[in-house]
């Protein structure tokens, strides 16, 4: 399977049309078509269904695509990185979740490199720490900000000493909503959103089990932005940490902190035994420098 196939693959999956890709692409329809038929043939299964007007993606091709997203950017980084090696030029790939600490850490760590070296760009991936470590293992991602409880063997980490707290978000017209606190035991009749993450849902869920006999999420989220409208229209409480819930619009919203706290904290992580690039090196002193402060 060639690179150059994969980038036209690419194209014609973005453009969903045949003859719009292959001018994108400066080539002829059919040495196009010839060229999708033969990697097709290649991986003994079809990649399109090939309608009058428009071209969609079998269920393989759409696995294909995100594969050859993948190799396609890894390439184009790795052609970078040996290439300006020498020079401080490039690109850092930081996945990072929705919380208040890492948010203004990396905030600080960005502008200082920028500042030191302006031909350095920054490519910011938001996920949980679930998608974030599969990124850094395939190598898209160069540095992880992730929220603990998670397995961090693989990794060289700095834990910053910030920690989020956890809490709910209801909307102000609430039940709960004029409490400064929120016990397990006030939570007992509320319908609890919770993150999908079980490693984190184990650690509320061990909280929780202080007030509650039984716990029961009737739904669970990846980020809490997508279940913010149910909870504005009342439909229930999002289990959550305050600095998600700073990062978005909280309008009509409360966040109230758990009584006893509990508290989530926060490393920044890269690989073990993998070559990194001068410019990665530099960003990777400048993180343990001022992590110092936060």
């Amino acid at each position: 399977m060639e690179i150059r196939v994969l980038e036209y693959f690419l194209m014609v999956a973005r453009e969903e049309n045949i003859t719009r890709a292959a001018k994108q692409l400066h080539m002829t329809q059919p040495s196009l078509s010839r060229q999708l038929m033969k990697l097709e043939d290649e991986l003994q299964t079809p990649l399109f269904i090939r309608g009058k007007r428009k071209i969609e993606l079998t269920e393989a091709g759409r696995i294909l695509r995100r594969r050859a997203q993948e190799i396609v950017s890894m390439i184009e980084k790795t052609e970078q990185e040996v290439m300006q090696n020498e020079q401080m030029i490039g690109q850092i790939t930081i996945g990072t979740g929705i919380f208040e600490a890492s948010q203004s850490f990396l905030s600080s760590a960005v502008e200082q490199f920028m500042n030191d070296y302006p031909q350095v760009k920054f490519d910011i991936y938001t996920g949980n720490a679930d998608l974030i470590k599969e990124k850094l293992d395939d190598g898209t991602v160069d540095i992880g900000i992730l929220m603990e409880p998670v397995n961090i063997e693989k990794y060289h980490f700095i834990r910053l000493s910030q920690k989020e707290k956890w809490g709910i978000i209801v909307c102000e017209d609430h039940e709960l909503a004029q409490h400064d606190k929120v016990t397990a035991a006030m939570l007992a009749k509320q319908k609890l959103f919770s993150t999908s993450r079980m490693t984190v849902q184990n650690e509320v869920i061990h909280w929780l089990s202080n007030g509650l006999k039984h716990i029961d999420f009737p739904v669970t989220y990846n980020f809490n932005t997508t279940v913010l409208p149910l909870i504005r229209k009342n439909l229930g409480a999002v289990v959550t940490i305050e600095g998600a819930y700073r990062a978005e619009n909280h309008e009509h919203l409360v966040f109230i902190p758990f009584e006893p706290e509990l508290k989530t904290g926060i490393v920044i992580v890269w690989k073990k035994d993998t070559v990194m690039s001068n410019v990665l090196k530099k960003f990777i002193t400048l993180i343990e420098s001022i992590s110092k402060e936060y």
